[in-house]
């Protein structure tokens, strides 16, 4: 069997809730969410991958795979961030260069760069987007399968018809797990990531990194429905589907799984 077609294997098979977890927070989540949301999907773990995954009320996704939910409040941090990582890691993109650079940001005020799209807000902006897509020659839904998600292992995220963003809590957690690996290779680079997670507005408020917001117990967040979290200095990552946003709901789920 191949190295793809084992990932692939994998991937299908849903994966069970563990209790291996440190310090106990997949029990506290568990209950949480039983009680909160019972239809939520999330998972949690650390660089070696994830302590625990629940799939959880989740539809399908596009081309009817099962387990996949709406994560298309996502968009930003698992496509636009992660191609716009690539190509800065490879020269073909600099942030503080106007975007008119680029043949790119028809309608934005002259000079605007894409660092201040990045550190701007939580989305992805269309114009980033379509900075993204001309400097890769293609649609992003394309470019993010094949340069990031297929990579990862990732074989459940994707695109539907509507161009609404679809993936299984399991696929959130190959993406986070990524990102606090220790070794070097993969799509997402290690600099790129150091570079994102850490305040990169000086003193302007809110603070906040490349897409990605600063949150409480040293995690850096993204996402105001479905949310992600990844901590350098924990160690750890936690990934939240839930079936209706809920401010209350991310933080108490942040708290049991980072506190």
């Amino acid at each position: 069997m191949t190295l793809q077609s084992d990932r692939a294997e994998q991937a299908e098979r849903p994966e069970p809730l563990t209790q291996h977890t440190p310090d106990g927070c997949a029990d506290r989540i568990g209950a949480l969410l039983r009680d909160a949301d019972p239809g939520a999907s999330w998972a949690i773990g650390g660089p070696e991958g994830p302590y625990a995954v629940v799939e959880a009320g989740a539809g399908a996704g596009p081309g009817g795979q099962t387990g996949a939910a709406d994560a298309g409040g996502l968009v930003g941090v698992l496509a636009v961030w992660p191609v716009i990582g690539v190509l800065v890691d490879a020269g073909e993109l600099a942030l503080h260069t106007p975007l008119s650079v680029y043949g790119a940001g028809g309608g934005l005020p002259a000079g605007t760069t894409a660092h201040q799209l990045l550190t701007h807000g939580s989305g992805a902006s269309p114009a980033l987007v379509g900075l993204a897509e001309r400097l890769c020659g293609g649609p992003l839904a394309g470019v993010a399968a094949d340069r990031i998600w297929g990579p990862l292992g990732m074989t459940r995220t994707g695109f539907a018809a509507d161009g609404t963003l679809y993936a299984p809590a399991a696929d959130l957690g190959r993406f986070l797990s990524h990102l606090l690996a220790p070794a070097g290779g993969g799509p997402v680079s290690r600099a790129w990531t150091a570079q994102s997670l850490r305040i990169r507005t000086g003193e302007l408020l809110p603070a906040r990194g490349l897409l990605w917001q600063p949150a409480a117990h040293g995690a850096w967040s993204h996402g105001e429905g479905p949310t992600v979290w990844v901590s350098p200095r924990g160690r750890r990552w936690a990934a939240l589907l839930p079936t209706s946003p809920s401010a209350r709901l991310r933080t108490a789920f942040r708290e049991a799984a980072f506190a």
